[in-house]
C-alpha cells in the first residue's frame, strides 16, 4: 500500500512539472549523476556538500581556467601576436586560427573562455612560455602554489592525455582563484563579446538559464565525459560548484547551486563593528566572512584575554568566539581603539 501512494505521488509531481531541485531540500539528493561533485562558498572556500571529492579524474576543458588564469595574471590584453604554425588546425572545439593571422591576446583569451578555443590555447601558452611544453610547468607550478595538490596538467586545453588529471576541490579551489582575478571573472561572466578581430557568443547555458549565473567554464571529451564548473551570486554569497563526467551537467550543477543557495547563508562582521571588553571598545582586524546552514543560531561571546585597566591602542584585548548553536566555529582576536 505504502509503493501505491508513493508511485502516485512521483507520478504527480511528473504530471504537474514540478522539479525537485525547485523545491527547498534540506539535502543534496542521493542519487548524484555525476562521477565526483562539489558545492563551495567562494569568499570563505567553505566546502558546502560534496560527493567523490578527492577522486582524480579527466577535467576535459576545465582545464581552460588555469590556462586563463595565468594569462590574465601575466599578460598584457591588448597586445598583438601573429598565430603560430602550433595554433593552426589543433583537434577538437576551434576558434579556427589561420596561419600567420594577427589578433590580440584579449580575443584569444575570450576565445579560450567562450568558445573554448584549443587553438587559442594553443597560442597564448605558445606566447607566454615559448612553447607548450613549458607553459604547462607553469600550470603545475601554479596549480601547486593554489594547493592542488592532486591536479596534474599535460596541455592547456584539455585534449586527453595520460597524467591529466584533478579533483573537484582542487578545480573548485582553481576556480576559487581564478573568479577572484577581475579580468577572468568579466570574461567568463560575459554572454556576448565583440572584439577587435572575433565576436563570440558563450556557449555556457548556465548563464541564461540559472539566476545569478556568473561563470564559469564547459567540458567534454569521451574520456572525461560532461565537466562543468559554475558559478552564481545571489544576495551577496557567491557560490562554485563543479561536476566531472556528469551526464545532467547543467541540471544536476543546477539543484547542486540551488541547495546551496537555500540552505546556507553567509555572514560578515565588518571592521568597523564595536565590541566591549569590558569598558574599552574594541574591533577586529579586518572584516570576516563565514557561512553556516540557515538553521543554525548564531551566537557571539568576548573573552578578556587581560586586564582592560591599561591598554593602548592596537593591542589585543581580547578573543572573539562564535558559535554555531553549541559549536565554536571561529574565533578571531580583538584590538582595541
Amino acid at each position: 500500500m505504502a509503493k501505491k501512494y508513493l508511485r502516485a505521488a512521483c507520478l504527480l509531481l511528473v504530471i504537474s512539472g514540478i522539479s525537485l531541485c525547485a523545491l527547498k531540500m534540506k539535502n543534496v539528493t542521493a542519487e548524484a549523476s555525476a562521477s565526483a561533485e562539489i558545492t563551495m562558498e567562494l569568499t570563505t572556500g567553505t566546502v558546502l556538500e560534496s560527493a567523490n571529492a578527492e577522486k582524480q579524474l579527466p577535467m576535459a576543458s576545465t582545464t581552460k581556467i588555469m590556462t586563463a588564469l595565468i594569462i590574465a595574471e601575466d599578460c598584457d590584453l591588448d597586445e598583438i601576436i601573429t598565430v603560430p604554425d602550433e595554433a593552426v588546425g589543433v583537434e577538437g572545439s576551434s576558434i579556427y586560427l589561420k596561419k600567420d593571422e594577427e589578433i590580440d591576446i584579449r580575443d584569444l583569451l575570450y576565445g579560450l573562455l567562450l568558445r573554448s578555443g584549443n587553438d587559442a590555447a594553443e597560442a597564448l601558452a605558445i606566447h607566454r612560455a615559448g612553447s607548450v611544453e613549458a607553459f604547462v610547468e607553469l600550470m603545475n607550478e601554479r596549480a601547486r602554489q593554489i594547493g592542488a595538490e592532486s591536479t596534474h596538467f599535460q596541455n592547456p586545453s584539455g585534449l586527453p592525455a595520460d597524467g591529466h588529471y584533478t579533483t573537484a576541490r582542487d578545480l573548485c579551489e582553481i576556480a576559487r582563484t581564478a573568479m577572484q582575478n577581475p579580468v577572468f571573472k568579466e570574461a567568463v561572466g560575459t554572454k556576448s563579446y565583440k572584439g577587435k578581430f572575433r565576436n563570440f557568443s558563450n556557449k555556457n547555458k548556465m548563464l541564461y538559464n540559472f539566476e545569478g549565473a556568473n561563470g564559469v567554464k564547459t567540458g567534454y571529451t569521451t574520456r572525461a565525459g560532461r565537466c562543468l564548473v559554475s558559478s552564481a551570486e545571489r544576495e551577496g554569497m557567491c557560490i562554485l560548484c563543479v561536476v566531472l563526467n556528469c551526464p545532467d551537467m547543467y541540471e544536476r550543477s543546477s539543484c547542486l547551486l540551488n541547495n546551496a543557495f537555500n540552505n546556507y547563508e553567509l555572514h560578515k562582521i565588518s571592521e568597523n563593528k564595536v565590541f566591549m571588553c569590558g569598558i574599552v571598545p574594541c574591533k577586529l582586524e579586518k572584516s570576516v566572512n563565514f557561512v553556516t546552514k540557515c538553521t543554525q543560531e548564531i551566537n557571539y561571546r568576548v573573552i578578556s584575554l587581560k586586564s582592560c585597566k591599561k591598554t593602548t591602542k592596537g593591542e589585543v584585548v581580547a578573543e572573539l568566539q562564535i558559535f554555531d548553536q553549541k559549536d565554536l566555529i571561529l574565533k578571531r582576536d580583538l584590538y582595541s581603539i
